[in-house]
């Protein structure tokens, strides 16, 4: 499937996160990469910049599996999925979604 822009693609990036429990799982592992790297800033401990993907990537990828049983957009749509994390991240926090 290809998508010609980002607002064409987001739509079917919110089909491919409707179970609410998936949702979540994206939203603690985002928070969970504010959080971090707002201590490497402050900390200059960059030895753990690692913990970023981590977190990021192995909340939601977790989510994907045991929740919605399909396959992260990442592989296919990296670059939308990233936007479309952070997008969905801040329409939770607005409320639009649980």
């Amino acid at each position: 499937m290809q998508f010609s822009s980002f607002a064409e693609f987001y739509p079917f990036y919110l089909r491919e996160h409707s179970d609410p429990r998936c949702r979540r799982c994206h939203f603690w592992g985002s928070t969970l990469v504010i959080l971090t790297l707002l201590w490497l800033v402050t900390s200059g401990n960059w030895a753990y910049w690692w913990l970023l993907p981590v977190f990021g990537y192995g909340l939601a990828w977790y989510g994907h599996f045991r929740f919605e049983k399909n396959k992260p957009a990442t592989f296919k749509h990296p670059l939308y999925s990233f936007i479309g994390d952070w997008v969905m991240y801040k329409d939770m926090w607005m409320g639009k979604l649980d």
